[in-house]
């Protein structure tokens, strides 16, 4: 697989659970899980749909933003992400397009717990890179 240029994707390393046991949209985010949210086509899958269609905003090329945008978000029950967050932004239109290729992407696998789907807090460091 290449890597784009100008745009790095901090994936393997970069996905983690949160443990949280907080309540949004009347839903219980677990602070344990069995098995993980996982992405569409996993993680090289993700990682190829982001380089497809992440786009380097072009006020953030202008001004050479560089730097790491930290989302947050939950994978509901049903692979839906939801409740996404920029918990650290670039700005430059980087933030946005970030949170943009997120809540584009196709349904993820929920996580489980003793066999059933249930809602997982997730966090992604998405790097851009000139």
């Amino acid at each position: 697989m290449t890597i784009k240029k100008g745009v790095i994707l901090a994936l393997v390393m970069g996905m983690v659970f949160l443990v949280s046991g907080k309540s949004y949209s009347q839903e219980v985010v677990l602070s344990e899980v069995d098995e993980m949210p996982t992405p569409p086509g996993g993680m090289e899958g993700f990682i190829k749909y982001v380089m497809d269609n992440l786009k380097y905003p072009t006020k953030a090329k202008e001004d050479k933003i560089e730097g790491t945008v930290v989302l947050t978000f939950i994978v509901k029950e049903d692979g839906k992400v939801e409740s996404v967050e920029v918990l650290r932004g670039i700005g430059g239109g980087c933030d946005e397009e970030a949170v943009r290729i997120l809540e584009n992407s196709d349904l993820w696998v929920p996580a489980k717990k003793d066999g059933k789907n249930v809602s997982a807090r997730m966090r992604l460091p998405v790097r851009f890179k000139l």
